[in-house]
């Protein structure tokens, strides 16, 4: 990892993304009366939060919370787990939350669970797509595309003075 840092997007840049990402995810679902927003744990569950807390500003549409545990080094391990039973899910529209989609390992593992489920919908939010895929799986909402090398990291800050760093 590279000891140059480089800020790809500053606190005022992120709140502008996940605004524009609430927006579009109220375009795509206003006359749902629930979504349910399911952040991986770290990162993905924050920026649900985040989202969530958004949404809450303008729609009144219900928005349940819950987090996603992936297991990223070794995803097979344990299964994919989800504070939600499979029920409260049915003919719901769930959103698959996480802050940087690389590879998409740890997106197509954490879909992986809500495959069980008839849901209405499944849709995925990244707030950095690297664009470096090895799964079959994309981001439906991005705040920002990032053409990265696979030896640069992205490190992510949404709590106190949020920002995106290149390293």
């Amino acid at each position: 990892m590279s000891s140059v840092q480089t800020v790809v997007l500053n606190a005022t840049q992120v709140n502008q993304k996940i605004d524009r990402l609430a927006f579009q995810i109220h375009e795509n679902h206003y006359n749902e009366k629930e979504i349910i927003l399911a952040g991986i744990v770290g990162n993905g569950f924050k920026l649900a939060e985040l989202l969530q807390d958004r949404l809450a500003n303008f729609s009144d549409v219900k928005v349940t919370l819950v987090s996603v545990i992936v297991n990223k080094q070794d995803p097979l391990a344990i299964n994919a787990s989800v504070e939600l039973e499979k029920a409260d899910a049915e003919d719901k529209v769930v959103i698959l939350v996480d802050d940087v989609l690389n590879s998409g390992k740890t997106l197509i593992y954490g879909i992986r669970h809500f495959l069980q489920v008839r849901l209405k919908a499944l849709r995925t939010v990244a707030l950095i797509d690297r664009d470096h895929k090895r799964f079959p799986v994309k981001a439906d909402y991005v705040g920002l595309v990032l053409s990265t090398t696979l030896q640069e990291h992205i490190r992510v800050e949404l709590e106190g003075e949020m920002a995106v760093y290149l390293e």
